[in-house]
């Protein structure tokens, strides 16, 4: 792994508090599609009544697509749930794929949603096979837990639990009637992602985007931990990442798996009081740990972060970096983002427009420091979700901005699988204020 830093302001003024915005770079190596070691899959299907015709088939053809782009010697395994879950292929090598096709296709739909069931059941076929290699689950559900463990906290604990144990966990909401803050809080445990698909195309082209980021993985169990060090008061991660403070002051943030070449980059705030004393200081401590997935080797990449006291005069002529600046500001674009969403949750469209044209605005203005065209396209983007909450299904708006948002925050270096969905024909004709079309399962 590859990481650096860079500083907003490498001075700080002596004798005055100040706070200072670290950019981090973390890269994960390279490594050609040969070398790589047996991957282990475990899909977590939900079969619920909600699910019958288009989006169970849907569905069945993206596992059968997916099998044909396993390896024999991947682990795949496929545990299905409603009212109770069900091993429908118990997680082992893809020595027999026929048979494996041909359970898939034998798939129907059953009845209510116990969601909790499912993740277990999932969660042990994984860690049954995959020993120290670890594994990626893929939760797909279209509706709300109505039976079983229904607590958002709960059920994220639970993919938290299983992330400690080398199982990732990425969720797929189908359709507009799920709960996708209960989806986002089980990925936010297992470190995975977040995704939305309205439609079997779009659910397939997310799944094969999954499936590729898994086969491409060269880092696994990655962790960013920042310790404030010398002058500093404290340390933060700034926008929507999930951070959690230790009793010493260090943060921790799960960063889960990188595929080869993934590039991911993150703001760091540190609060530096009264330094009196001229010259540079040290103010955190950044480490990355890691799991190298062929050799299973554990690693740590080690950076003392540094910054430069000078008097008040040479400090009052510091220029920002217009990297940092530019960071800050697409952070602040996801907030607003989040912001969003909640509002359309609420039937807010007002506000949500509100809030998503603000964030466009203020992100135009920061258009000259970025030569790279990312917060143009964030522009776009908000302009875009600002429109749609304007006019569109509520629920659908919703999701699009969690979704948008999560992508942005979580797995930013990732391509994305399927492109944003914008509203149909047949759903601009709907009024504005259409009634909330999630069903209770």
């Amino acid at each position: 792994m590859h990481v650096s830093a860079l500083l907003e302001f490498d001075a700080v003024p002596v004798d005055s508090a100040d706070t200072v915005h670290v950019l981090l770079d973390v890269t994960a190596p390279e490594q050609p599609g040969a070398n790589r070691p047996p991957a282990t899959l475990q899909v977590v299907l939900d079969r619920s009544g909600s699910m019958a015709g288009e989006r169970l088939e849907g569905a069945i053809r993206a596992l059968l697509s997916l099998v044909d782009r396993l390896d024999p010697t991947d682990h795949f395994g496929l545990v299905t749930f409603d009212n109770t879950a069900r091993v429908e292929v118990a997680a082992a090598p893809l020595t027999d794929k026929a048979a494996v096709r041909e359970r898939i296709r034998g798939l129907r739909p059953g009845g209510l949603t116990d969601l909790s069931s499912g993740l277990l059941r999932g969660i042990q076929e994984a860690r049954r096979v995959s020993g120290d290699q670890g594994a990626t689950l893929l939760l797909v559900s279209d509706g709300h837990a109505n039976q079983g463990v229904t607590d958002h906290q709960r059920l994220a604990g639970i993919a938290r639990s299983a992330h400690g144990h080398g199982v990732a966990t990425t969720t797929l909401g189908y359709g507009l009637g799920y709960d996708e803050e209960l989806l986002g809080a089980i990925s936010d445990g297992g470190t995975g992602s977040a995704l939305f698909a309205e439609d079997p195309d779009t659910a397939g082209a997310l799944i094969a985007g999954e499936v590729e980021n898994l086969l491409a993985k060269t880092v696994q169990a990655a962790s960013l931990r920042v310790r404030p060090v010398g002058a500093a008061r404290a340390v933060s991660v700034v926008g929507e990442l999930p951070s959690t403070r230790l009793s010493d002051g260090t943060v921790m943030v799960e960063l889960g798996d990188f595929y080869s070449g993934e590039q991911r980059k993150l703001l760091l705030r540190v609060d530096v009081p009264r330094v009196a004393a001229l010259g540079p200081a040290q103010v955190a401590e950044v480490e990355v740990g890691y799991v190298e997935p062929v050799s299973l080797t554990t690693y740590t990449v080690s950076l003392p972060v540094s910054v430069n006291v000078v008097p008040g005069d040479d400090a009052a002529g510091r220029v920002p970096r217009p990297e940092v600046r530019t960071e800050l500001a697409y952070q602040e674009a996801q907030t607003a983002k989040r912001r969003a969403a909640e509002a359309m949750r609420r039937g807010d469209r007002e506000t949500a427009t509100g809030i998503l044209s603000a964030a466009s605005g203020s992100l135009a203005a920061a258009l000259p420091l970025d030569p790279s065209g990312e917060l143009r396209a964030q522009v776009a983007d908000l302009d875009a979700l600002a429109a749609q909450a304007g006019t569109d299904d509520v629920n659908r708006t919703a999701k699009n901005l969690y979704a948008n948002q999560y992508q942005a925050s979580r797995k930013r270096g990732r391509p994305q699988s399927a492109p944003p969905q914008p509203p149909r024909d047949t759903d601009r004709q709907a009024p504005p204020d259409a009634p909330d079309d999630r069903r209770r399962r």
